[in-house]
């Protein structure tokens, strides 16, 4: 394994020359989706050993640290994942990613660093891609930016209000649009959610954030994973979202929801 700090800086020049939105593509080939992880290290380990294998490819939708018992092992393990897997592994931006630009709490493994090492784990997630896309799926951590096309994601400034939107936002099972925000989380319903799938030309919203999880919303075209059982003390069902590339995918139906 490499020495941590060197693992910092090479996982941060990577990030560095991805985009901000990840544009999966290809024929007989699949994405697997997973969710939150929070220190949870075996289902990363479990995940990584069963998909990270040929014409597969790996998307985890955020929040790698804080809650459970082994952050720092999981976010080291994911990142010397990434670094010898570049096209095939993604790791997105959540919200426990984001300490260089938001504080939040709780915050057990940014509390438990160093200055030194505080500041250089913030300064290289905060670099992490914030969305995916395969075919008619978006993926990423909380809710749809509120931006004029798809391709804009790639512009987003970090603490921009559709950068909160992306890594802070939750679904209510609503018909209304934007219905403010708990503990400053903003919250959208399904009018909100339809106006943007409608614009980005998208069928699916695969996301996580919410232990509540899996769970559909709007016509099961939103659709909520969690791949944790380190939540709180919540023993959460940790599951990852298969879905088929150059299949036409129109709602969770069309996904393979497999346990971990």
């Amino acid at each position: 394994m490499r020495p941590e700090f060197e693992l910092l800086q090479e996982a941060g020049r990577l990030f560095e020359g991805e985009p901000r939105l990840i544009e999966l593509q290809g024929d007989n080939e699949r994405v697997v989706f997973v969710g939150d992880t929070h220190g949870d290290l075996e289902a990363s380990e479990r995940v990584i050993s069963r998909y990270l294998v040929p014409r597969t490819k790996l998307v985890f939708l955020g929040d790698y640290v804080d809650r459970g018992p082994h952050s720092w092992e999981n976010i080291i393990f994911l990142l010397e994942q990434k670094l010898r897997h570049p096209q095939d592994l993604f790791l997105l931006m959540g919200n426990h990613e984001s300490w260089a630009i938001a504080k939040f709490s709780p915050a057990d493994f940014w509390l438990g660093l160093d200055r030194e090492r505080e500041r250089v784990y913030a300064e290289t997630l905060a670099k992490l891609p914030l969305a995916a896309t395969a075919d008619g799926v978006i993926a990423l951590h909380g809710a749809l930016p509120d931006v004029a096309e798809l391709e804009e994601i790639n512009e987003i400034e970090p603490g921009s209000e559709p950068w909160r939107q992306i890594t802070w936002g939750d679904w209510a099972d609503s018909p209304g649009d934007s219905l403010g925000g708990m503990w400053g989380r903003p919250q959208f319903g399904q009018g909100y959610f339809e106006r943007l799938m409608r614009r980005f030309g998208k069928n699916l919203l695969i996301r996580s954030h919410q232990p509540d999880a899996p769970q559909e919303m709007f016509e099961g075209r939103c659709l909520t994973i969690f791949t944790s059982s380190a939540y709180g003390g919540l023993r959460a069902a940790r599951t990852v979202a298969v879905v088929p590339l150059g299949w036409e995918v129109h709602s969770a139906a069309d996904v393979e929801l497999v346990a971990i």
